[in-house]
């Protein structure tokens, strides 16, 4: 896929994974699947799952390290300033030629537009937190969070995967 063909995907992604409601037993189930993928791929990984006002399921599996979970926190806090998926953040810049620089000066040990984090919407909400993951290259990271994210909602992954 190119990039323009990414931006358009994962911007569908956002649109249909959206939540009509999201509490502690859905980032457990969202967690559970994430740790089952990981763990039949056989690669270490970290799993932080957040709402704004709460952090509620944060795990590292054999293999992953101390800086898969920086790497976790910054694509979170992309997801928090843009309410968007750091991926999707990293395809746009990369089009534009631009960088996090150009994004208000966000500081590269703060942000990561890298993939692996993902709004968690709300429907009539907006972004509410943001479920990351660190440990794959980022376009994996990214896939498996919307894979984890359709299978909790239900969601057919037809015509949402990235090729």
């Amino acid at each position: 896929m190119t990039v323009e063909e990414d931006i358009l995907r994962i911007g569908i992604q956002e649109q249909r994974l959206q939540f009509a409601a999201f509490d502690a037993a859905t980032a457990w189930a969202i967690g559970l699947y994430l740790k089952q993928a990981a763990e039949s791929r056989g690669v270490g990984l970290v799993v932080d799952i957040q709402l704004w006002s709460l952090p509620l399921l944060s795990f590292a599996l054999p293999g992953a390290t101390e800086s898969n979970y920086d790497w976790a926190r910054r694509k979170r806090n992309s997801v928090r300033y843009f309410h968007r998926s750091s991926y999707l953040m990293g395809r746009i810049l990369a089009r534009d030629d631009r960088t996090l620089k150009d994004q208000g000066d966000l500081p590269d040990r703060d942000y990561a537009v890298h993939g692996g984090g993902f709004p968690i919407m709300l429907a009539g909400t907006g972004c509410i937190g943001a479920v990351t993951v660190s440990g794959l290259p980022q376009r994996e990271d990214h896939s498996l969070v919307v894979e984890a994210l359709a299978h909790v909602l239900n969601v057919e992954l037809e015509g949402l995967a990235l090729d």
